[in-house]
């Protein structure tokens, strides 16, 4: 069967993303970048214009988000939603970090699930004449939110694990012996949400119980004694837990703790707590892998240790030919 014909795409993206959507386009020459004037009135409301949007007329178009916070939504699904109704052949967006993914269920009456909010904003983004839009986001906290979305959109659910494999390989372990890097997770949700995708490495499990008014991390299951262990989740924010997951893993003996999440969100700041800065915290993680999913946090860090960022760039370039 004879492949597709790769598309050329004109590439949109929001303010803070530009630096991600210059590394996308620079992995391939199908990728052409386009501009957005993102204005406003003094009224503080968004004044926007799509640069020669008669170019948009039959041609393959996406648009990189970011939805850092409520402040910047509104103007980026103003645009979202014009794209495909400038006659685009196709349109796909690519929101790399889905922020109200961890607001998923009810627990109790009263509770607003704001996943499904912003799933249902998303499902109104018109048709183009190529069809429903394709919507791309990297390692969403919940596989069933792909239920939250109408039909009106294409849920494309894609990893950064694939980046961290990657990376694993350049350590000097993998060279030695790859079952020195024991992989370990936080609580049972991230093993259900990883452990298929890291299967051949040595595998932890943490988890969390109540002790009086507390809330302990303690190893359910595996052994983390004299390996690199590298602690995976989808997210972080305050790092209280990852913190807590290190601890426990020191002193069951592991030689090294590093960690990765795809998501770096670190409201306040919380990053700082991590920085190699002490002789304590300069024993406490060896790595910390991030993606370039939060681009506000990848700035703020910048080369800070133990930080390092692993880029989505090649990965989305890839999404944005399916």
């Amino acid at each position: 069967m004879e492949r597709p014909k790769k598309k050329q795409v004109l590439l949109f993206h929001c303010v803070e993303a530009e630096d991600l959507a210059r590394k996308v386009a620079a992995q391939s020459d199908l990728i052409q970048l386009q501009s957005i004037n993102w204005r406003s009135f003094d009224d503080g409301f968004p004044n926007l214009f799509i640069k020669n949007a008669h170019d948009i007329r039959g041609q393959h178009v996406a648009f990189l988000a970011s939805f850092s916070s409520t402040a910047v939504i509104f103007e980026q699904l103003s645009v979202i939603y014009a794209l495909p109704m400038l006659f685009a052949a196709s349109f796909s967006v690519v929101l790399p970090f889905f922020p109200t993914g961890s607001f998923e269920r009810i627990e109790e009456e009263g509770d607003v699930a704001t996943a499904f909010t912003l799933a249902r904003m998303l499902s109104n983004t018109p048709i183009s004449r190529g069809g429903p839009t394709s919507l791309v986001i990297y390692d969403i906290h919940a596989l069933q939110e792909r239920f939250y979305f109408s039909d009106t959109v294409l849920p494309l659910f894609e990893t950064g694990i694939p980046l961290l494999k990657q990376r694993l390989q350049q350590l000097p372990e993998s060279e030695e012996a790859s079952t020195f890097i024991v992989v370990a997770f936080p609580d049972d949700g991230a093993w259900k949400r990883f452990h298929k995708l890291l299967d051949h490495f040595p595998m932890v499990i943490c988890n969390k119980v109540r002790e009086r008014d507390k809330r302990i991390v303690r190893i359910k299951e595996g052994n983390p004694a004299g390996c690199h262990v590298v602690i995976v989740d989808d997210l972080v924010q305050s790092g209280g837990t990852l913190i807590e997951c290190q601890k426990v893993l020191a002193s069951h003996g592991a030689a090294k703790v590093s960690a990765y999440v795809t998501h770096g969100v670190f409201p306040k700041r919380s990053w700082e707590r991590f920085l190699h800065k002490s002789d304590e915290l300069e024993k406490a993680f060896t790595h910390f892998w991030i993606t370039d999913s939060c681009p506000t946090t990848v700035k703020a860090i910048g080369e800070k240790a133990p930080f390092e960022v692993l880029s989505l760039a090649g990965s989305i370039a890839n999404a944005l030919q399916i």
